[in-house]
C-alpha cells in the first residue's frame, strides 16, 4: 500500500485517466473528489463487503457521480 500525504486542494494521479482531489477536510472526515471515465466504475467498498442483499444491490445501481 502506498500511504500518501495530501492538503486541501491537492491531487493525485492513477494512471493516464484517474484524478482523486482532496476536496476538504473537516474532523475525522475527508472529502475526495473522483474524476474518471465513465466506464471506470467507482464502487464504496463497504457496499461491496457486504452481503450481496437486494438493497445493497439498488444502492450500487442508484450511486450517481456528480458531473457525469
Amino acid at each position: 500500500m502506498l500511504v500518501l500525504t495530501r492538503r486541501e486542494g491537492e491531487s493525485l494521479l492513477i494512471g493516464d485517466n484517474v484524478k482523486l482531489t482532496i476536496l476538504a477536510v473537516k474532523g475525522g472526515q475527508v472529502r475526495v473528489g473522483i474524476e474518471a471515465p465513465q466506464e471506470v466504475p467507482i464502487h464504496r467498498e463497504e457496499l461491496l463487503l457486504k452481503p450481496q442483499t437486494e438493497t445493497v444491490k439498488n444502492e450500487l445501481v442508484e450511486f450517481s457521480i456528480v458531473g457525469r
